[in-house]
């Protein structure tokens, strides 16, 4: 999920006006003569983050315009792209993406790839993760995507085992008792006011600012070019039947590719984007496998 957490998510917002018909890619090819250029509605986190602004013009520049619908809520704007209220979203990453899938018996898919936000361990005690103590309580955060992905990073850094390795299901429940510290899930919104009860926390990027914190601060996060990593890379979704759109791809296009935008959304990530450019088949590849494993453990 983009910057603010699915994930972090991980990483959405109460629909701000009402929705008509969805826009869908005219015959016209964006920035053709003088066609009016096609309305793309796409449903954000954090629509008044000034790169979106730079990301409308240069759609525009293409032909495209763009009209963001911010949300407040993470559950809002996948219903709402379903109900075609929406043409593409752009808040989340694969995982809940597959969560939302499953439990509401829908297929939208991932039509590229924007940005992964290492989610990372901070403490107030402690400036290294060997200082913290055996016996010590360190907080995560209590849904489902990042909760397992806490998890993991707990376990990469030495201070957990998880049963059977651990996976992007793996719950509190699944902390063996050999693990060096004990383990506690909490809100997401308060896994940084813990700070100073707990040895060290999870803190989901939405709350590392509120926290006084920085990405930098983190003493342990998890590493993006992990094979782990890849289902929590940050996605523009489409309904299934428009996965091949033009026009929605020419947007992820200019997205990825416009310095400007990227410079904007790695200034209001406060430096954690890291930028990829994964194959949509290589999602899609991994939205399944990860439904697969959510049916297979319901």
């Amino acid at each position: 999920m983009s910057k603010k957490p699915l994930i972090t998510a991980a990483l959405a917002l109460p629909l701000a006006l009402a929705l008509g018909g969805c826009a869908g890619a005219s015959s016209d090819s964006a920035g053709s003569g003088d066609a009016a250029p096609e309305v793309v509605r796409i449903g954000v986190v954090g629509a008044g983050d000034p790169y979106w602004e730079t990301y409308k013009k240069a759609a525009a520049a293409e032909g495209i315009e763009v009209e963001l619908v911010d949300f407040s809520e993470y559950t809002q704007p996948n219903p709402a792209l379903a109900a075609g209220e929406l043409d593409l979203n752009q808040f989340q990453h694969v995982i809940y993406l597959a969560t939302y899938n499953v439990n509401s018996d829908d297929d939208l898919e991932p039509i590229g790839s924007t940005a992964i936000y290492p989610l990372g361990l901070y403490s107030s005690q402690y400036d290294d993760v060997a200082d913290i103590p055996e016996g010590a309580t360190v907080a995560v955060p209590n849904d489902e995507s990042n909760q397992a992905r806490g998890l993991l990073v707990l376990q990469s850094a030495g201070l957990i085992e998880l049963e059977d390795g651990g996976s992007t299901l793996s719950t509190v429940a699944d902390v063996l008792p050999s693990s060096k510290v004990e383990v506690e899930a909490l809100d997401a919104a308060f896994t940084a006011t813990s700070l100073p009860d707990v040895a060290a926390a999870i803190i989901n990027n939405d709350f590392i600012a509120d926290a006084g914190l920085e990405p930098s601060d983190a003493i342990a996060q998890d590493d993006p070019s992990d094979p782990n990593a890849f289902p929590y890379i940050n996605i523009f979704a489409a309904r299934a039947e428009d996965a091949d759109n033009p026009t929605y791809l020419k947007l992820v296009e200019i997205y990825q590719n416009t310095q400007d935008v990227l410079d904007g959304v790695q200034e209001a990530s406060g430096g954690s984007a890291v930028f990829v450019q994964t194959a949509a088949a290589d999602l899609v590849t991994s939205l399944h496998d990860v439904e697969d494993d959510i049916r297979a453990n319901q």
